[in-house]
């Protein structure tokens, strides 16, 4: 595990349970952003799941912090049923008023700094197929794309963890 991580005006560190509402409150800022008609209404109740995602001892959520606000946040655990140095990265958001700023780019790198430090090899993703400008920040750090099957919502993502 790696501890706090200070970056020039900004620090990550894991998300504190208490920050569960600012938290929801980015991850839905950054979800609308590429859901044109507005955030499907589909009854997830996603408090609960990122209270779980908090406290789930087998994962992770690391935020970025600058100013004293949660800007950025990743969350990622071994899935069950995938092999032990593989790690699903579930949850990738950064404030869309810090996109470009390097905030997505620090939180991705201490991600791999971890995953690296727990031994996996490998990490994967699903990334919803209209978010263009997710993957192309993926593919930029190093992501390929697997093939996507014809009306899928969500394409998969890899990542190979430079070795040492």
């Amino acid at each position: 595990m790696i501890n706090d991580r200070v970056i020039p005006d900004r620090v990550i560190r894991t998300v504190l349970p208490a920050e569960v509402a600012d938290v929801v409150a980015l991850h839905a800022r950054a979800r609308a952003t590429y859901y044109p008609d507005g955030l499907p209404q589909d009854g997830t109740d996603w408090s609960a799941n990122w209270r779980s995602a908090l406290t789930r001892p087998d994962g992770r959520v690391l935020c970025v912090v600058q100013e004293g606000r949660i800007v950025g946040l990743a969350s990622f655990r071994v899935p069950e049923g995938t092999p032990a140095d593989t790690v699903k990265l579930f949850q990738f958001h950064v404030d869309p008023d810090h996109w470009r700023q390097g905030a997505g780019s620090a939180l991705h790198a201490a991600c791999v700094e971890e995953w690296q430090a727990d031994g996996r090899r490998t990490a994967v993703l699903d990334v919803h197929v209209d978010n263009l400008r997710a993957q192309g920040f993926y593919r930029r750090q190093g992501w390929v794309a697997e093939p996507a099957g014809p009306g899928d919502h969500h394409l998969r993502m890899r990542f190979v963890l430079p070795g040492e």
